[in-house]
């Protein structure tokens, strides 16, 4: 039996390890230690109590490690209450602007007409200007809009419709530029045989091609869900009471007026991440995927 052969063709010999190849692996074990840090330090710290760290420094060897601090912080924040609030504006806002984008992208992608590619930036042109620019009018315009009997507040301000909307507003643009783009990659030979047996414009959409984006849509799903969960500074503008604030802002409670312990508070972070990794580990692969595909269409 003959020995095996590489690449280069030389029986039984390994490769020579090049010396660039070894400095890149170093680069990217020092990038993903440099990324891992913060999260094993916040680790590190919510598992020690603070009386240990506050005696010995937190750059020292634990005598404690428990849970303790994650039972405190779940309880103390009231953590089940800001979930719920953070799930009535994500949900809501994630499959509203992926219905709301995707039929934008299916009209500028599917239809010729001399406005497609102006009507698809005027919706992308919206995530090219920074937030703290329109956040005064916005604001304004949150306190004047009054909508009696719909909200708690009876305004659009301090409500959870306002988060929901101002989310849809801000990320429709990103999502209409993707989908249009992967629509644009789907053989308009479907759609033109749909038209031919008499389909409408909506069974169009809806029964042929929708189905087909479903990579892309659990791709910006995931997306949306980090990022609409993970939003602080629109909570913080147009929320004013405290127990309509979503998960994030209201990690405020685990900060006293004259003391906060910071070990609690990383707990209360770690806590309040877990979500986003389940949502991103539910729909990895399609995430991936929708990523990937159409990468090597013409």
């Amino acid at each position: 039996m003959s020995a095996p052969t590489l690449a280069s063709g030389a029986p039984g010999r390994r490769a020579p390890v090049r010396p660039a190849r070894v400095l890149l692996h170093v680069f990217l074990a020092g990038t993903a230690l440099a990324w891992l840090a913060p999260l094993l330090w916040a680790m590190f710290s919510a598992l020690r109590p603070y009386g240990e760290t506050s005696a010995k420094g937190y750059v020292s060897w634990p005598d404690t490690l428990n849970l303790d601090n994650f039972k405190n912080a779940f309880v103390q924040s009231d953590m089940t209450h800001y979930f719920v609030n953070t799930l009535l504006i994500a949900v809501p806002a994630v499959l509203l602007t992926l219905f709301l984008s995707s039929m934008v992208a299916f009209y500028v992608s599917r239809f010729d007409f001399r406005l497609n590619l102006a009507l698809l930036l005027v919706f992308t042109a919206g995530n090219l200007l920074p937030q703290q620019v329109v956040i005064t009018p916005l604001y304004r315009m949150y306190l004047l809009t009054d909508l009696p009997g719909i909200t708690e507040s009876g305004k659009l301000y301090d409500s959870a419709l306002g988060l929901v909307l101002i989310h849809v507003a801000f990320q429709s643009g990103f999502c209409a530029f993707v989908l249009s783009n992967y629509m644009r990659s789907l053989p308009h030979e479907l759609t033109e045989a749909a038209l031919v047996d008499g389909a409408s414009v909506w069974r169009l959409y809806w029964q042929i091609t929708l189905p087909l984006c479903k990579p892309a849509m659990a791709a910006l799903a995931t997306l949306l869900s980090i990022w609409i969960y993970n939003d602080f500074f629109w909570a913080l503008v147009l929320i004013s009471t405290g127990e309509n604030m979503p998960i994030t802002s209201a990690l405020n409670n685990l900060s006293g007026q004259y003391f906060t312990d910071p070990n609690l508070v990383a707990s209360g972070a770690l806590l309040t991440a877990i979500p986003t990794l389940v949502v991103y580990f539910a729909l990895q692969r399609q995430f991936v995927g929708g990523l990937t595909l159409g990468a090597n269409k013409s």
